[in-house]
């Protein structure tokens, strides 16, 4: 299980963050969990070795994912890394003992030779219909690079290098960067990114569209949350709706996706969180929406 936080303010690891009696002797967790103000944050708890995944961390990381998008209090889900690095890709050293690295089964037989992807990290994150924001507080490469593309918004730390040197490494981007990136940035764009396999600043990130946001580090926290904010002060069940039905066109026709959005419509007019969105905007007054 990740190490659940109480409520409290400020990102976990932080001295701000109150105890957690459910996990008690287990303050060392490599992913951790914490709600605030209706926002999940995830943190990759493991910066001493720049928070490269672990074959245990994979699971944690799918828990936590879940937790946030099955919580009808949580209304935007943000990952982000502890230290200096968000995540420096795959704990290599482990991952070839392991053969865990996307749900690979240590079947006794070759590396690869089964699968199973369903509760894999990328997977479990492509499938949410919360809102996802990645906090890029340092350096991405390879599994944790596709984790930041998998997130539907990305705000980087100036500092913040992306390396997308899978081709370096004699593999390729299989935590679905391959479907991800060019649906990004285009399919040329892409194509000289991965191809060429050349580490990218936080500025070069910013004009490709691979982030939304470049701030300062010490300024990252504030955006985040203010964007987080604005996210989840707005009526949680239609940005749900919105966000799979932006999923769903990317395999939809037109026509079908406007029939598809028809049927999640009409049982949103049943809300009252319309009905408050409605008399909101008449009495001139911000909305409280409940989800509901």
């Amino acid at each position: 299980m990740p190490h659940w936080f109480r409520k409290g303010s400020g990102y976990p690891g932080s001295e701000k963050d109150d105890f957690c009696y459910r996990c008690y002797g287990r303050l060392m967790s490599e992913v951790l969990y914490q709600v605030n103000d209706h926002v999940a944050t995830i943190t990759l708890n493991a910066p001493e070795r720049l928070n490269t995944i672990s074959g245990g961390m994979l699971n944690d990381l799918s828990e936590a994912l879940l937790q946030g998008d099955r919580d009808r209090d949580v209304r935007c889900i943000v990952v982000t890394g502890a230290g200096k690095a968000f995540c420096a890709g795959l704990d290599l050293a482990a991952q070839m003992g392991q053969k865990k690295a996307l749900g690979v089964l240590d079947s006794g037989g070759d590396m690869g030779s089964e699968f199973d992807l369903r509760t894999a990290p990328p997977v479990v994150l492509h499938n949410l219909d919360t809102p996802t924001i990645c906090a890029l507080n340092g350096g991405a490469a390879g599994y944790g690079l596709d984790l930041a593309f998998g997130c539907d918004i990305r705000i980087a730390a100036s500092t913040a290098k992306l390396n997308p040197g899978f081709a370096k490494r004699g593999i390729l981007p299989e935590s679905g960067g391959t479907w991800l990136l060019p649906r990004i940035v285009g399919y040329a764009k892409a194509a000289e990114i991965c191809f060429t396999g050349r580490t990218l600043s936080a500025s070069e990130g910013l004009e490709l569209g691979l982030v939304n946001h470049v701030v300062e580090p010490e300024q990252l926290h504030d955006r985040v949350s203010e964007l987080a904010g604005e996210i989840a002060a707005n009526a949680p069940l239609a940005v749900r709706a919105i966000k799979r039905m932006m999923r769903a066109a990317e395999t939809e026709t037109f026509e079908q996706n406007i029939h598809h959005v028809f049927l999640q419509l009409l049982p949103l007019f049943r809300t009252n969180d319309f009905k408050e969105g409605v008399a909101s905007f008449m009495e001139k007054r911000p909305a409280n929406f409940t989800g509901r």
